[in-house]
């Protein structure tokens, strides 16, 4: 990993996971890790939030033997979205996914690359959960825990690789 300072705005030290997917062995031991981590909580499906999280959440539903829904971006979905909004730890953002990403009672695997405050994720959970689906836990490559973003996610069993 390397940090960024002042990325995407002043006072925000970016995580940039680059040079991790760069090298073969590393990438390989972050979806193996994360799978490890993960595999215990039987998800059937895993939900990864755009754009960082779909590099490790498809490769993490493969190494699980499940499938991959992406939460993406307003206006970036073909078909009929669900959408919440909700706070970044600097400025608001919205996510959707298709209407009919979950069937009822599916288990769902929440991931992205951070944890930071959380606000991101809650709101992939509560997607999820509006559309009848079972979040059964979340998996990050890293998580700052200096943010807090556990308490956003509480309930949910929370698994990261590496903390800061």
């Amino acid at each position: 990993m390397r940090e960024i300072p002042d990325f995407p705005r002043p006072g925000i030290v970016f995580k940039d996971i680059t040079p991790l997917l760069l090298a073969p062995d590393a990438l390989r031991s972050a979806v193996t890790g994360l799978a490890e981590i993960a595999g215990p909580l039987e998800p059937d499906i895993v939900v990864a939030a755009e754009a960082r999280g779909f590099i490790l959440g498809a490769s993490l539903a493969l190494a699980l033997g499940v499938g991959f829904v992406p939460a993406r971006k307003p206006g970036k979905l073909p078909h009929e979205v669900v959408r919440a909004e909700y706070a970044l730890e600097y400025g608001l953002d919205a996510v959707e996914v298709h209407a009919d990403a979950f069937a009822g009672g599916t288990r769902v695997l929440l991931h992205d690359d951070l944890l930071a405050t959380g606000g991101t994720a809650r709101a992939v959970c509560q997607l999820a959960e509006h559309l009848g689906a079972e979040v059964v836990g979340c998996a990050f490559l890293i998580e700052l825990r200096f943010l807090e973003g556990r308490r956003q996610l509480a309930p949910y069993p929370i698994r990261s690789l590496i903390e800061y």
